[in-house]
């Protein structure tokens, strides 16, 4: 069975126990739950997939205490060190060149030369880092596809009897994945997350590319499907159809609401929930309907994510 562990000391040292065991344990950060497993061992990373059924072509992300910890991973170039610097730790992830002398597990990297790299904010996620002592992969605490956990009792209505235990942290802040950037040589977005791309360029006196659509992920949350009910999704509704859960947003009401008043923050925060609540309402074979979230900011990486739960599903 899951054991569920407090956010304790005696709860931190035994989590921390657990993964140098080669045992998986979710754990909260400020965006979502992650599912922690030592990086190092192919065993602890195989069990990562297992459990959240996730293609093998898909990396994962390594989770570190601070920028001291991830170069003695990866070579951080001047654009990743420049946000490294403003935005770590918190929720950005930079996808760098893997050091020869890593000793990552290449089921993290997924053959690829480069790994990514957080450093995660969460003051609980950070005192099991420094307990254990050593990278941990993290994707999403859910099985791969489904929508992403911002609490503990999440993680277990998806993986309970697959992962060894959860400490429970309460509820996540920011509510949304990381934004996922290369940095080096030019600044390239590849996922939309928890910092607003505005930031980012302001940080770095520059535009931020947008990678292109690509059949293999170069970095996690990368699948066109993802985040997925099992009702089906329409997006930019602005009312509800016979049958549909309409989620609202500022002027347009609905069952649920990401946020009355069309803040973006608490919209955000709030978005994976009340996805789960909206497709628990709407039952077997039901729909959901959302209303129109504007492609500012933090609606950037709303929208990516409502477009992969709502994109065409596989398998």
């Amino acid at each position: 069975m899951t054991r569920t562990l407090a956010a304790d000391d005696a709860g931190v040292a035994e989590a921390a126990r657990l993964l140098a065991s080669g045992a998986l344990v979710g754990f909260p950060t400020e965006t979502v739950y992650g599912l922690g497993g030592d990086a190092r061992s192919d065993a602890a990373v195989a069990g990562i997939y297992a459990a959240k059924d996730r293609p093998g072509f898909n990396p994962l992300i390594v989770h570190l205490p601070d920028l001291a910890a991830a170069e003695a991973f990866a070579d951080i170039g001047p654009n990743a060190r420049k946000l490294a610097g403003a935005f770590w730790p918190g929720p950005l992830t930079l996808v760098l060149p893997l050091r020869a002398t890593a000793g990552i597990s290449p089921l993290v990297t997924a053959g690829l030369a480069t790994v990514a790299v957080r450093v995660p904010a969460h003051p609980l996620a950070q005192r099991l880092l420094r307990a254990f002592g050593g990278p941990v992969a993290a994707p999403s605490a859910n099985p791969s596809g489904r929508v992403s956990p911002t609490r503990a009792e999440h993680v277990l209505d998806g993986l309970s009897g697959r992962i060894a235990a959860v400490l429970d942290g309460g509820t996540c802040q920011v509510g949304l994945e990381s934004s996922i950037v290369l940095a080096d040589p030019g600044p390239v977005l590849l996922r939309p997350g928890g910092i607003p791309v505005e930031a980012l360029e302001a940080v770095l006196g520059q535009p931020v590319g947008r990678a292109s659509s690509e059949s293999r992920p170069v970095a996690p949350g990368q699948l066109a499907s993802h985040y997925a009910p099992t009702a089906a999704v329409r997006l930019n509704a602005q009312d509800a159809r016979e049958g549909e859960v309409l989620v609202g947003f500022g002027p347009v009401k609905g069952t649920l609401s990401l946020s009355e008043t069309g803040d973006l923050a608490e919209a955000a925060a709030q978005l994976f929930a009340h996805l789960r609540e909206a497709d628990r309402l709407a039952g077997p074979n039901g729909r959901i309907a959302f209303a129109p979230v504007p492609l500012a900011g933090l609606g950037l990486a709303i929208n990516d994510r409502l477009q992969r739960a709502a994109a065409p599903r596989k398998g």
